[in-house]
């Protein structure tokens, strides 16, 4: 039986294989230009969960000030290795640090606090949740915004069951033929405490169809209503949720 590993784990490919997955999700169509609009001309953007730096280099190449945390070292590796092929310019923009962001350990405060592509979900809603927000809250200039990307609970439960041997995405890795495939190995939902796991293998396949490396991770989400945790952080609601792809959608608090 294959290991299951963490997601983002050293010995995994979802952190090697993460901006061609990401760059390829049409789910994901758009969400840069909506963060980019919450913010000033130069402004100042604290990234909860920052990873490669997808959106960070985005919001850095638009004259924006960029403080990234994450906590996986497999994903700030290739954030760093790419800040120093960077524009000079560019790169003086962008900083990152490994943290967790239900314990923001960061000096200042920023104009707006963002974290995309589900990366609260990949915390139990309850108390890590209240830690992040409150520690938003700290973070965030008066009238600054918090913005994150949630998936859909009901599409999460939804979510039809795939055969483990059907490819959910593939796509080629150079012009030899090699070529990256993900599979769905398993799936569960529990709506009631709003979990939502999966087990997802990565294959790389070589140009004559063998199997050159393949990593089965685990990934949980959790779901929940997110006011009551911007409610005891102090934050407002700026504007209803913004839909992203019809799959989650950015919320965004407004520090008054």
């Amino acid at each position: 039986m294959a290991e299951v590993r963490p997601y983002y784990s050293e010995k995994g490919l979802t952190a090697t294989f993460y901006d061609l997955t990401t760059a390829m999700d049409p789910s994901l169509a758009g969400d840069i230009d909506i963060y980019r609009s919450l913010v000033p001309a130069g402004g100042s953007v604290l990234e909860l969960g920052v990873g490669t730096g997808r959106v960070a280099f985005a919001l850095a190449e638009a004259g924006l000030c960029v403080t990234g945390i994450d906590l996986a070292p497999t994903m700030l590796v290739q954030a760093r290795a790419k800040l120093a092929a960077a524009d000079p310019q560019v790169a003086a923009r962008l900083t990152f640090l490994q943290g967790d962001m239900a314990a923001l350990n960061v000096a200042g405060t920023y104009d707006a606090v963002i974290c995309p592509y589900f990366g609260l979900a990949h915390l139990p809603a309850g108390a890590a949740w209240r830690n992040v927000f409150a520690g938003v809250a700290k973070r965030l200039k008066p009238g600054g915004l918090w913005a994150f990307h949630l998936p859909s609970a009901e599409r999460m439960a939804q979510a039809p069951a795939t055969p483990p041997d059907r490819p959910v995405f593939q796509a080629p890795l150079d012009a030899s033929g090699r070529r990256l495939s993900i599979f769905i190995h398993a799936r569960s939902a529990k709506p009631g405490v709003g979990r939502f796991d999966q087990i997802v293998d990565h294959v790389v396949m070589g140009p004559k169809g063998q199997v050159e490396r393949r990593a089965r991770e685990r990934i949980s989400y959790y779901a929940a209503d997110p006011a009551p945790y911007a409610l005891a952080a102090g934050l407002v609601l700026d504007r209803p949720a913004i839909d992203l792809g019809g799959v989650g959608a950015i919320h965004v608090f407004r520090r008054d």
